[in-house]
């Protein structure tokens, strides 16, 4: 059973973006695994089976597993990616590694689960195969759960990225190849035209510095990604917000 508090300071986002307020980060997974399963639990139900995308990153891990303990027909649940460091499964920086570990363990082990990374040398030499592994999950997605960074990027769309434009554009490409600044790691990432074709996506972040964040992209500052997330209505989105990190 989710539980959500009214409390006196909620985020000052645009009023088609819906949103909860939680005491601590244990208390945001628990609720936020409880509707992410009810969500897959009826499209299961409606249409035989579920999708979901997740992001990856330690700010998930609670949720993910707590997301793996729900109960739901998993054989019928198909889980892929928002982004992907451009490393094998067994590398400590993979996404797909993290996700396996934490979420696809035990009944959630029978889900089918749709990597991005393909082993090529990069993502670029990658990524018609990759587009061809993803064009097999029946669209649109069902559940699309994205993470924010301190820069207001979300997937691997980062402030500064070549093709950020396109990226950023509902009419952009679906998948793409990037390298954000000062990363180690070549990343393949869908793009906002892939994410938003999507029933709903939801939005977990903590803590002051990305309420900060988040708030000042809700009130039009273009240099945080996040905001054309918020600005755009295609695709309902809800944000799930606890003060502590």
């Amino acid at each position: 059973m989710e539980v959500a508090m009214e409390l006196d300071y909620a985020l000052d986002l645009p009023r088609h973006v819906a949103q909860d307020l939680f005491p601590d980060t244990a208390t945001m997974s628990a609720a936020l695994a409880d509707r992410v399963a009810a969500m897959l639990r009826h499209a299961i139900g409606q249409r035989g089976r579920a999708s979901l995308v997740v992001s990856g990153g330690r700010s998930p891990i609670p949720f993910l597993r707590a997301l793996g303990q729900r109960k739901l027909d998993w054989s019928r649940v198909t889980v892929t990616l928002a982004d992907e460091r451009w490393v094998p499964a067994d590398h400590p920086d993979s996404n797909a590694g993290l996700v396996i570990a934490n979420l696809l363990q035990g009944p959630a082990a029978e889900a089918r689960f749709v990597p991005l990374y393909g082993g090529e040398n990069s993502p670029g030499d990658g990524l018609a195969a990759c587009a061809a592994r993803l064009d097999e999950i029946r669209r649109p997605f069902d559940v699309v759960v994205l993470g924010m960074g301190d820069d207001g990027h979300f997937a691997s769309i980062f402030p500064g990225i070549p093709r950020l434009g396109e990226l950023l554009s509902e009419g952009g490409p679906a998948l793409a190849a990037t390298v954000p600044p000062a990363a180690p790691h070549a990343r393949m990432t869908l793009g906002l035209s892939a994410l938003l074709d999507a029933r709903r996506i939801l939005l977990p972040i903590a803590g002051a510095v990305k309420r900060k964040v988040i708030e000042a992209a809700a009130a039009g500052n273009e240099s945080f990604p996040i905001a054309t997330l918020l600005r755009q209505r295609r695709t309902p989105m809800h944000v799930f917000f606890c003060s502590s990190t």
